[in-house]
């Protein structure tokens, strides 16, 4: 009869899977402690920005809600497999033991398929009601500046009612930043000139998709001072990766010198005959403020 090689008393087989169950179980420990460290050390958070903006921060305070119960989950999961795979061990039992079987035990089985369902409805109920609020002013709010939002590849155009468009090309969202005053109740209408993007700056409000044909529609109130960075938040093409944006946030004295500079720019500026005029979607812009 043949027999299997064994080192000591213990076959190389049951070894072999011993060391693999141990590294399984290590392996989600060490990714969560290395994700940790390296957040650390490269200034990234795990959690998103805490929001400068009302609904950005409505955003912020949903995560640490969703996160409490979605933590309880883990662990109790993870005590449990492992009471399970240390506490129950073939290697630990005598021979033919079978573990307790709790099948048919109705309260058990209630309890389990119950629960998850009303937490996941909890979680449900709690986003809708936050993330909606993205798309749709506060009632106690007036409208202080009203945008019109064009996304093309592979950069953004802000039509401001005033007369006046800021374009961005790729990268240099640095140089023309979407400029708005702090204090004041910053209405987007956001469309497309191709095909589906998204525009998302994390630390002002969640992400608004841009569909050709179509507007959708977001708002912020920046309180402070600043400039933040976001970016298309829809796989785009091949140049998505650069199709950055700026929103500089100043004080509403420095917006209004701001304009009246922009203003001036676009009165000296020649108008290709085969472009579409300016003035017509500001007129877009300034209608929409009356809208919202």
């Amino acid at each position: 009869m043949a027999h299997r090689p064994r080192i000591g008393a213990e076959p190389i087989l049951g070894l072999v899977i011993r060391r693999w169950w141990q590294f399984f179980l290590a392996a989600p420990l060490v990714g969560i402690g290395l994700t940790l460290g390296a957040g650390q050390a490269l200034a990234i958070s795990i959690t998103p920005p805490s929001g400068v903006s009302p609904n950005g921060n409505a955003i912020y305070n949903l995560y640490l809600i969703i996160s409490i119960p979605a933590i309880v989950v883990f662990v109790l999961v993870e005590a449990l497999l492992l009471i399970c795979v240390f506490r129950f061990r073939r290697s630990a039992q005598p021979p033919g033991y079978v573990p307790p079987q709790f099948h048919g035990n109705r309260p058990l089985e209630i309890t389990w398929t119950v629960l998850p369902f009303l937490i996941l409805v909890f979680i449900g109920v709690l986003s809708f009601r936050v993330l909606q609020q993205d798309f749709v002013r506060p009632s106690n709010a007036a409208t202080g500046l009203a945008l019109v939002v064009y996304a093309h590849q592979y950069g953004w155009e802000y039509d401001y009612p005033q007369g006046f468009s800021v374009q961005t090309e790729g990268l240099n969202a640095v140089q023309n930043p979407l400029v708005v005053p702090t204090g004041t109740l910053v209405r987007l209408q956001i469309t497309s000139k191709d095909v589906i993007h998204s525009w998302w700056v994390p630390d002002i409000t969640g992400k608004t998709d841009a569909v050709p044909g179509y507007y959708n529609y977001t708002w912020f109130k920046i309180s402070k001072p600043g400039v933040w960075r976001g970016e298309c938040a829809e796989l785009c093409g091949s140049g998505h990766s650069s199709m950055q944006i700026r929103v500089e946030a100043v004080s509403p004295a420095q917006f209004r010198k701001w304009v009246a500079e922009q203003e001036a720019k676009a009165k000296t500026a020649s108008v290709s005959p085969a472009s579409r005029p300016v003035e017509s979607r500001s007129a877009v812009a300034a209608a929409t403020a009356a809208s919202f």
